[in-house]
């Protein structure tokens, strides 16, 4: 079951975005996992007007409920698990925005994906470990 980054589930809204098409495929195929984080995310990417997007709070929460929902199993992490992050971030120098994306991965690791698709590859294998998922663009 693949894993996926909120910027895979931010193109998949998006028909404006480049990967949106290969984005909007793999969503609606469905059976794949996200971290809960990525709610926040995809959120703050919708409303807060950075990468020209700016919704209102309502339909950037309607879109999330309707085109995402029904499609992603969501992955939570306890405070318990969120400490080891931190704990991770601190030993491997890991800090400022990664640490968001070290969340995204950590939920993988906890929910044993094989597969990690994000648009942002070089992001996340500076801080991929020996044998996590295998890291993907949607193709």
């Amino acid at each position: 079951m693949p894993f996926l980054d909120s910027s895979v589930l931010l193109a998949s809204l998006d028909p404006d975005e480049p990967h949106h098409a290969a984005c909007d495929r793999l969503l609606a195929a469905g059976g794949h996992q996200a971290c809960t984080h990525a709610l926040a995310e995809t959120y703050s990417v919708l409303t807060g007007g950075r990468q020209g997007r700016r919704l209102p709070p309502a339909a950037a929460t309607r879109l999330i409920e309707q085109s995402l929902m029904p499609y992603v199993q969501w992955q939570a992490l306890t405070g318990k698990d969120m400490l080891a992050v931190l704990r991770a971030c601190e030993a491997r120098g890991v800090r400022g925005g990664a640490v968001y994306d070290w969340l995204h991965l950590a939920a993988a690791r906890k929910a044993g994906a094989e597969v990690f698709c994000t648009l942002n590859l070089r992001d996340f294998q500076a801080l991929a470990l020996p044998g996590d998922p295998l890291l993907q663009v949607p193709a």
